[in-house]
């Protein structure tokens, strides 16, 4: 199975997803919904597993292969936030999120590449990105709940749940992005020696990280600003960007040891 089939996959599970985040809205259970949701969610694994199988390696390499996690893992989210706090909108956001990951995947098949250097075959390495894929679709769900904070701030009814849902899972992905830098150290260290080295990817990942302890340790003040939260959560994750793919595009960035090229 190769990126040739991706198309009918992305379909077929954006539809089960786009069923799901309706069937949300319109019923008072949660099975539904989450029925339709994992089905999609199966579907787009059984691609993974198919591409995987294919590339004998990981899809991990490319940027299109990440995107391809992202895509997964975003649904995934949204999912495990419906179930826990019932908030119907979130299923609709992760969709639409992942759709457009999903649709530049099918239009830039440019970005497919079976290419993987030496360094990247350690088995440190899947884990690594992996639980950084997750953690970003966790905090990627996080930030649309602090945009629909600050878009309806006035027509919310209960903010101080709306609040606590997102401080648990700023807490659930910030423990993930931790796990995976310190695996990260564990792959560095045996790929290169040394388990950090401060180039730029280092760099803004330690920056993100203290991004989002800024917004922790912000919320645990007594009397804090609900409103300036979501604008600290907002930059964080903008530092995060920068950390996943903006940092490519920095001259610094070049010589990177996370440039594999």
């Amino acid at each position: 199975m190769n990126w040739d089939s991706f198309i009918y996959f992305a379909i077929l599970s954006i539809l089960f997803w786009a069923a799901g985040a309706t069937a949300a809205f319109k019923s008072k259970r949660k099975a539904t919904p989450a029925l339709l949701t994992v089905t999609g969610l199966l579907i787009f694994l059984l691609f993974i597993v198919g591409l995987w199988h294919f590339l004998e390696r990981p899809p991990l390499r490319t940027m299109g292969e990440t995107r391809l996690w992202y895509s997964f893992f975003l649904p995934v989210a949204g999912l495990l936030t419906f179930l826990r706090w019932k908030y119907k909108w979130i299923l609709s956001f992760t969709t639409l999120l992942s759709t457009v990951f999903i649709l530049v995947n099918i239009l830039k098949p440019e970005i497919h590449n079976k290419s993987l250097m030496p360094a990247l075959q350690s088995p440190w390495f899947a884990p690594h990105v992996i639980i950084y894929m997750f953690s970003y679709a966790i905090l990627g769900a996080a930030t649309l709940i602090a945009l629909y904070y600050l878009i309806r701030e006035r027509k919310i009814e209960n903010c101080d749940r709306l609040l606590h849902m997102t401080d648990e899972l700023v807490y659930a992905g910030v423990a993930c992005v931790t796990l995976g830098m310190l695996m990260g150290a564990i792959w560095a260290k045996e790929a290169w020696g040394h388990y950090w080295s401060w180039d730029p990817k280092e760099t803004w990942a330690a920056a993100t990280w203290l991004g989002y302890m800024v917004y922790i340790h912000y919320r645990l003040k007594k009397n804090a600003s609900s409103r300036l939260s979501m604008y600290l959560l907002l930059i964080a994750f903008i530092l995060l960007q920068i950390c996943w793919y903006g940092v490519n595009y920095l001259p610094s960035a070049q010589q990177s040891i996370h440039t594999y090229s």
